[in-house]
Parts: structure tokens; sequence; C-alpha cells
């Protein structure tokens, strides 16, 4: 399982999202950043997790995909 927190304007932190499933896979992280992203997650600064293996490119993929 694997939950995404994030700090609101006011110092609060909040939960973004949760999905469960294989968390070392990079398609995995990729579809769960993108999903966060369609939900309007904006002005991401910082991105901390454990060292999985599937964390490293998603994340800046997701980052840098735009939603119209």
């Amino acid at each position: 399982m694997i939950v995404a927190v994030g700090v609101n304007t006011d110092g609060r932190r909040e939960v973004l999202g949760m999905d469960v499933g294989p968390f070392e896979a990079e398609t995995f992280w990729t579809a769960f950043l993108r999903k966060l992203a369609r939900r309007g997650l904006r002005g991401v600064k910082l991105v901390i997790s454990d060292a999985h293996e599937g964390t490293g490119s998603p994340s800046a993929r997701a980052r840098s995909t735009k939603s119209v």
C-alpha cells in the first residue's frame, strides 16, 4: 500500500491518494502519480519515498505531464 500525503497552505497534512499494488514496479508508480495529477495535484516541490525501484522515473514524468 502506498499513501501520498501533502501539506496545504495552512501547514496541515492531507492524504492526497492511496493505492494497493506492486509498489516496486515503475508502471504502478507512473499510474498512481498520473492519477494524482488528473485529480488536480499541482505545484509539487518535493517527493520523498523509500528506495523503491520504481519511483525515480515516474515521479519526473508525472511532474512534467500537463493536463488540458
